[in-house]
């Protein structure tokens, strides 16, 4: 009898160093709680290491750039007042009101009222980087509003900030760059796009997107098959003028057709294909990639 009792007691429950090493997984996992709990959190290093994190999202690398000789974006910058006055809803889908009203400004439409996409800690980070591009956004489109002034520009173009605060935008009517239904810039418009290609000069290392947009009109020409053919072409050849003109940086200049597939006003008037019928140019700041 004694001997089977043994044999159970061996045979039942867990190693004795299990238990001790249980107890000392235990202590450890006390002791890093309380480091954690007696440290301090310095907020200048959070909003760095939240800038770095959406590095690997996505998001380009800090570093101070300039507008030319003009002042730093990174740094020293102050926000403008009423920024959100400057934003439309070109480019998005929405509804026929905010197609009537785009480029105007309406008090009752301040700010998004969507929750915010995160919380906790990562929504803070979203935050800081949502001021930031903010902020350098509002400051891209103070610097084009004086250079489109300054090279008399301002009733071949229209701007706006991209409501997620990723780009400012440059709008070009269709009618001035090319003729129905054709792709080749028109003599008369290239000392315009030229003047315009000076103004992007400024922005030297800056994502630059071309995006050409038409009506819903079914195209009749034989060179293009559709409308999605014709956008794309207009971009291109708008990409190339500048390139090729003002000596834009190929590596940084992007140029896509969206054909009839993003209108901003109806279809169904004749001054809503009009405005449909586009060059948009969009600079993407420091804190987008596109």
């Amino acid at each position: 009898m004694s001997r089977k009792k043994r044999q159970e007691e061996q045979s039942g429950g867990s190693a004795p160093w299990m238990n001790t090493f249980a107890d000392l997984m235990n202590l450890l996992l006390c002791f890093f709680v309380m480091l954690f709990a007696m440290s301090d959190i310095d907020g200048e290093k959070f909003q760095d290491f939240s800038i770095s994190m959406s590095n690997s999202i996505g998001i380009f690398d800090g570093g101070a750039r300039s507008f030319g000789d003009g002042p730093l974006i990174s740094s020293g910058m102050s926000q403008l007042n009423e920024l959100d006055k400057y934003t439309t809803n070109m480019g998005k889908q929405g509804h026929e009101s905010n197609i009537e009203n785009e480029g105007k400004y309406d008090p009752t439409t301040k700010e998004n009222t969507e929750d915010a996409p995160y919380e906790g800690e990562l929504g803070d980070a979203y935050e800081v980087i949502l001021e930031k591009m903010q902020e350098v956004s509002g400051e891209m489109y103070s610097n084009l509003s004086e250079l489109t002034d300054s090279y008399n520009l301002g009733d071949y173009v229209e701007l706006s900030i991209d409501p997620e605060f990723r780009y400012v935008q440059l709008t070009m009517k269709g009618s001035i760059l090319y003729e129905s239904g054709k792709a080749d810039i028109i003599e008369e418009a290239k000392p315009i796009l030229s003047r315009l290609g000076d103004v992007l000069g400024k922005f030297d290392g800056y994502i630059i997107e071309i995006i050409g947009h038409t009506d819903n009109v079914p195209m009749t020409s034989p060179t293009f098959k559709d409308n999605n053919w014709l956008s794309s072409a207009r971009a291109l050849n708008a990409a190339e003028f500048l390139i090729d003109n003002n000596k834009l940086n190929p590596d940084t200049v992007k140029y896509s057709g969206r054909g009839e597939y993003e209108p901003i006003a109806d279809n169904n008037t004749t001054e809503g294909r009009a405005k449909n019928r586009r060059i948009e140019i969009r600079i993407f700041n420091e804190f987008s990639r596109r």
